[in-house]
């Protein structure tokens, strides 16, 4: 089967599970609801009444964490893209992942991967949410099984072609999957522990539901946690904006919540 034609398949499970929507009406709608909220909403408040933690970077003990770097989440292929595709545009995810990663490789800090992976057996949970449904029904992240690569690159679950030259230097930590949202399954704190690192920089995907479920992990862990705000995204369903959602908390929660730019001046020694 082609890849086109794989991928219209996958996309055409997104209308028939919500309901029968249709991918078009279901982007429309997020659309919609976009344009008639109060885009300040994603501003800071001009008066914050929460203190700002200061955290300062150091680079000898810090780590770029990033969260599905996938094709599933980022990419225009994505069966998700009518409900992230938006989000991730207009935040210039992927642009500002690669700023990201470039200054993290420049200053030698170490970078360290989070992926998102189902294989066959993952199929048969008997107990799952309502989005875990969904990317299963969907086919995203799914791989031949966990011992091997085959039909990896192709899947949705690889790189971004953007990430490829990063993640695939022979430096990069790739942990092993995440299966719902938190990194509790897999070995990420294993591996920054075993890097000596205790200050992480979070980006990656999706805002509401893996990021932000890493950094309430990772905080419970003793780490200090900066989130990249314009190096996430979400979807936006008529549930509600993922982005909207997990910001929130982000401004409540991080050590530190800033914009890519000036992440990089922060690993710079800004």
């Amino acid at each position: 089967m082609c890849d086109n034609c794989t991928d219209k398949s996958r996309r055409s499970f997104l209308g028939s599970i919500l309901g029968g929507v249709t991918v078009g009406a279901i982007a429309a709608t997020a659309q919609r609801q976009a344009l008639a909220s109060d885009v300040s909403a994603y501003q800071d408040p001009s008066n914050p009444s929460l203190p700002r933690s200061g955290m300062k970077l150091d680079t000898k003990r810090a780590a770029l964490v990033v969260i599905d770097p996938q094709v599933d989440f980022m990419s225009p292929k994505s069966p998700a893209w009518p409900v992230v595709g938006e989000s991730v545009t207009e935040h210039n995810t992927v642009p500002n992942l690669v700023k990201l990663f470039r200054a993290a490789k420049t200053a030698d800090m170490p970078v360290v991967i989070s992926p998102h992976y189902y294989y066959p057996h993952d199929h048969r949970w008997k107990v799952q949410g309502p989005l875990e449904i969904l990317q299963h029904k969907l086919g995203m992240f799914d791989r031949t099984g966990p011992l091997t690569l085959d039909g990896f690159e192709g899947s949705g679950a690889e790189w971004m072609p953007e990430f490829k030259e990063f993640i695939d230097d022979g430096k990069t930590v790739i942990c092993s999957p995440h299966k719902l949202y938190g990194p509790q399954a897999n070995d990420l704190v294993l591996q920054l522990g075993k890097l000596g690192v205790n200050q992480i920089v979070l980006a990656g995907m999706a805002a509401n539901l893996c990021v932000e479920s890493h950094l309430r992990h990772l905080l419970e862990q003793g780490f200090e946690v900066a989130v990249v705000r314009d190096a996430i995204a979400a979807a936006k369903f008529p549930e509600g904006d993922g982005y909207l959602a997990a910001l929130i908390n982000f401004r409540f929660i991080a050590n530190g919540l800033w914009s890519a730019d000036e992440t990089v001046a922060h690993i710079n020694g800004g």
